[in-house]
């Protein structure tokens, strides 16, 4: 069976400031990771450069882990965020409660507070 993508969401945040655009694309893949089971990925582009974030279980069972050390049920995805600037960032989550979430908040200059979006996760962990 070959992997299918499936758009969950797509926006973009723009900064008054300098016209500079952070953009946010949410996908769902059928089969991710070494198990290959459902996941989802999140793209984020910024000046140009995109990134990507693979919500699948091998990887999120290790967060999840990291995030239980800490005390913690919003997990921050520091090496899988863009955080330069206190004023304009993209961060990616792991949020841990009953049902699993990614978390993605977007803050520009021009905007007051953070724009934040969450999806459920297609799986479950241990």
């Amino acid at each position: 069976m070959s992997n299918i993508k499936t758009k969950i969401d797509e926006w973009e945040v723009t900064d008054l400031e300098d016209n500079g655009v952070l953009r946010i694309y949410v996908e769902h893949n059928t089969e991710m990771g070494n198990r290959g089971v459902p996941g989802i990925q999140v793209w984020y582009t910024v000046a140009g450069g995109t990134s990507i974030v693979n919500y699948e279980p091998v990887h999120v069972e290790r967060w999840a882990y990291q995030a239980q050390k800490a005390g913690e049920t919003d997990y921050l995805l520091t090496d899988y965020s863009w955080i330069y600037h206190e004023d304009t960032y993209v961060k990616n989550s792991l949020i841990i409660s009953d049902k699993l979430k990614a978390k993605v908040s977007v803050k520009v200059r021009s905007k007051k507070e953070p724009i934040t979006k969450e999806y459920e996760l297609p799986f479950t962990i241990e």
